[in-house]
């Protein structure tokens, strides 16, 4: 299974760097995206995939004998998600106020202006 993982990250991360070298600002919000989850995703792969039981030992139990699940790169993975998430709508918003005061997508266009 993370082999089938590697290649996936190995994709979305030729296609967000892909669309990030394209001159339009969407096809650049979109790779932004792509980047977001293929780090998650590379996060995720990374910290191996066991099916096991969660991590919870009670007050009288012994060491735990059996492969547990590590919740470390879940926290991780979810700051992530949080962050990707403010970066995204802040790129968004201003992706829409550029493209309103300036009424161009692309970005060539976008950096010869004086406004």
């Amino acid at each position: 299974m993370e082999i089938v993982l590697a290649f996936v990250v190995g994709g979305l991360y030729a296609a967000a760097i892909y669309l990030l070298l394209r001159r339009s600002l969407i096809k650049l919000l979109i790779g932004l995206v792509l980047l977001s989850h293929a780090a998650n995703l590379l996060i995720f792969t990374a910290a191996g995939l066991t099916r096991a039981q969660p991590p919870i030992v009670g007050d009288k139990a012994a060491p735990l004998a059996t492969v547990v699940a590590d919740p470390l790169p879940q926290a991780l993975i979810l700051t992530a998600i949080v962050i990707s998430f403010g970066v995204t709508a802040f790129a968004l918003v201003l992706a829409y106020r550029a493209h309103k005061i300036v009424g161009v997508d692309d970005l060539d266009r976008l950096t010869s202006t004086d406004t």
